[in-house]
């Protein structure tokens, strides 16, 4: 089975479905955060292996904490998941945090402040402008 087979795609949406559900609901470790995400699920195509990336919405030390939570429930998770799928293996599990949401926030606040003085730069040149006309029409 090729990695970006048919086959392959639905089972790592299948095995992202399940593990944002077991995760959310059936994980009880106080250290993961209520709002974590299962963002994206890469299951290798002989089903050995699985990379599941997370995102938490909170500050770092929240995150690290969470992916600390989850670490140490690896193994309920993991039996969890096979009692819901019916895979030939169940994969070992690997979290990675994935900070790809918060990047594109910081991004878009870098590019709504570079927009903001560029039209701040702009009015400001109207305004002169504006005031050399006047200058000019009283002359």
């Amino acid at each position: 089975m090729r990695k970006n087979s048919i086959k392959n795609i639905r089972i790592n949406s299948e095995v992202q479905r399940e593990l944002s559900n077991i995760i959310r609901t059936e994980v009880k470790d106080p250290r993961i955060h209520p709002m974590t995400s299962v963002v994206a699920v890469s299951v290798a195509p002989d089903l050995k292996y699985c990379k599941a990336y997370i995102s938490v919405l909170g500050d770092m030390d929240a995150a690290k904490e969470t992916l600390e939570g989850l670490k140490n429930a690896v193994g309920y998770i993991r039996r969890a998941l096979a009692g819901s799928l019916n895979l030939r293996n169940t994969p070992e599990i690997t979290f990675i945090l994935d900070q790809s949401i918060e990047y594109g926030v910081h991004m878009t606040r870098l590019i709504d402040e570079v927009v903001g003085t560029e039209e701040a730069g702009e009015e400001s040149l109207e305004e002169e402008a504006s005031e050399e006309e006047m200058r000019h029409e009283e002359d």
